[in-house]
């Protein structure tokens, strides 16, 4: 077996049998892609079933030597077990070269988050005057409100807004679906944007259940929504590196700092484990440790 024929095979093993994004498929193959490009620079032919542990640790060195991240590098390490681990379920190989790998010691690195003034700063700096500007206030809302994911965010369908029962509902990664309450600022600014843009859009067949659309009438791209929040971010002036994420973790952090059921938050997110939400209670500790910082006549500066 050769490593084109497995790696189309593992792909479409992706996409069928875990459902993974498109987005997710991809990097996973780009880590296997990076081993086979090691393997040719190397002037060494080597066969999927012939890697063993050294090839592997041979090549993290070179992603290492490369000035790879200690966090890349354990992404690509994760990629490649999940491609052996593949090969060793379909019987192609009977012993798996990734067992022993190690991956780098990598700590936990908070996201960035705003303050609520700050996500209040950026909706106002929206432009209503422009043809786009109150979607994307309803965007900005929606991301905030709702905690989505980009790419649920642009898929995101009319036909999954239920806003009597004060809910929308989500397709998430692994095409799961879970409904996530919406505020009633969004549900406002979403209902003016399909009244005011979207209702006057000549829109694309493909695109007519698509809530958030470009001025052609289709589906808006993730860079779109990148360069949004960007250029507002840089229109008003903040330091910070924003990004629709940031939203997200915006999101999750004031439901935690607020005191909300971790589970609950879980939930929203759609994490699979408790374990990646409860990342927002360092966060929340951080908070804590400031405020007795700054308002504790003990931890003053004498």
């Amino acid at each position: 077996m050769n490593w084109t024929t497995t790696i189309e095979n593992f792909k479409t093993y992706l996409t069928l049998e875990k459902s993974l994004s498109k987005n997710s498929i991809d990097a996973y193959i780009n880590d296997i892609t990076k081993l086979t490009t090691f393997f040719k620079e190397q002037g060494r032919t080597v066969t999927p079933v012939e890697v063993v542990l050294q090839d592997l640790k041979d090549f993290v060195t070179w992603i290492n030597d490369a000035g790879t991240s200690p966090r890349t590098q354990a992404r690509v390490i994760s990629g490649i077990k999940a491609y052996f681990k593949y090969l060793l379920l379909e019987e192609i190989i009977d012993r798996n070269p990734t067992a022993l790998l190690e991956a780098p010691k990598i700590g936990r690195k908070l996201p960035h988050t705003l303050t609520v003034d700050e996500i209040d700063v950026l909706v106002k700096a929206v432009d209503t005057n422009k043809a786009e500007g109150q979607r994307n206030r309803a965007i900005l809302e929606t991301l905030y409100s709702c905690g989505l994911r980009v790419s649920e965010l642009i898929d995101l369908r009319v036909s999954n807004l239920h806003f009597r029962m004060g809910f929308i509902k989500i397709h998430g990664k692994g095409n799961k679906e879970r409904l996530i309450p919406i505020g009633k600022r969004a549900k406002k600014e979403i209902k003016l944007y399909l009244k005011n843009y979207r209702g006057k859009l000549n829109i694309d067949k493909e695109s007519e259940d698509i809530l958030f659309l470009n001025r052609r009438g289709r589906k808006l791209s993730r860079v779109m929504i990148f360069t949004i929040i960007k250029n507002l971010s840089k229109k008003v002036g903040l330091t910070k590196n924003v990004s629709p994420h940031t939203f997200r973790h915006s999101f999750a952090s004031h439901l935690v700092e607020g005191g909300a059921d971790l589970r609950a938050v879980q939930e929203m997110l759609g994490h699979e484990s408790i374990l990646t939400t409860e990342i927002y209670t360092h966060l929340d500790r951080d908070y804590l440790k400031e405020t007795i910082k700054n308002c504790h006549p003990r931890s003053k500066d004498q």
